[in-house]
Parts: structure tokens; sequence; C-alpha cells
């Protein structure tokens, strides 16, 4: 692979990492703070989804890293970066799920983006990796969608 592809592989990469940690760091701080008569299903299931990502991050930077640039590690980095963002304020706790909900469908249509770049440059190792995501976030999103419902 070209060193401009690994380039544009790993920048989109960059904004899957940015936004996946802003949705970590959100569904994290839900975790702590829902309350209300289905606080335990949902302190337990933003539980998985934050640990599941967690995991993610590092499998992700590391991708970066294996293309030969610097994976961003920086809240300011990941703000740049990142269309997904952080709510100051701790919602309902249906509003935190029809946001967490909105927020995994956004990342999955930004990791579609990603793997079409990387399907672009001939980077496998990257699609992969991505399809992995993309299947994780629309298990997120469906049972978000379930417990809406």
């Amino acid at each position: 692979m070209a060193d401009n592809s690994k380039k544009t592989c790993a920048d989109a990469l960059s904004k899957v990492l940015a936004n996946a940690y802003v949705l970590y760091l959100k569904t994290h701080n839900y975790h702590w703070n829902v309350e209300g008569p289905n606080f335990r299903s949902l302190h337990l299931m933003f539980e998985e989804q934050y640990q599941e990502m967690w995991t993610a991050l590092d499998e992700i930077a590391e991708r970066i890293r294996a293309l030969g640039e610097y994976a961003p590690g920086t809240y300011a980095k990941f703000a740049e970066l990142a269309t997904i963002k952080e709510n100051q304020t701790i919602p309902a706790a249906n509003d935190m799920l029809a946001e967490l909900l909105a927020d995994n469908e956004k990342i999955i249509t930004i990791i579609v983006e990603a793997i079409k770049v990387a399907q672009d440059a001939g980077d496998e190792s990257s699609v992969d990796l991505l399809i992995a995501r993309q299947t994780a976030h629309q298990k997120a999103a469906w049972m978000m969608r379930s417990t809406l419902a």
C-alpha cells in the first residue's frame, strides 16, 4: 500500500477513534448517572457497551500506528476530530438512551465512510477491523432501539 493511502486510511481511522472515544466517555458517564425504574438494566447495558468500546479503542489506535501514523490521544484532538459531542447535562434515562442511540447511528455512518476509504486503498486489515466496529455499534443501537420501543 502506498504511503499516501496509509495516511488516508489512518486519517479515517482517527475520526473513528475520536468519535468512539467521545461515545465511550458519554456511555460511561450515563452508566454512572442513570436513574429511574430501569436503572439496573440500563446501568448494566451501558457498562457492557462502554467496556466493549474500551477494548476497541486500543485496537483502532494500534491499527493507526501499524499504518505508520500517530494515533490521536488528547481530549483536544478528539474534540477537533469528533462529530459526536459530549452532553454537559445528565438527561433522564430515556433521553440518555435516545441520545446514545443517535450517537451509535452516527458512528456507524462514520465507520461506513472509513470502510470505503480502506477498501479504496486495498487495506483489508482496516476493513476487517471497521466491519467488526460497525457490527458492534449496530448491535448496541438495536438494543437501545428495542429498549425504547
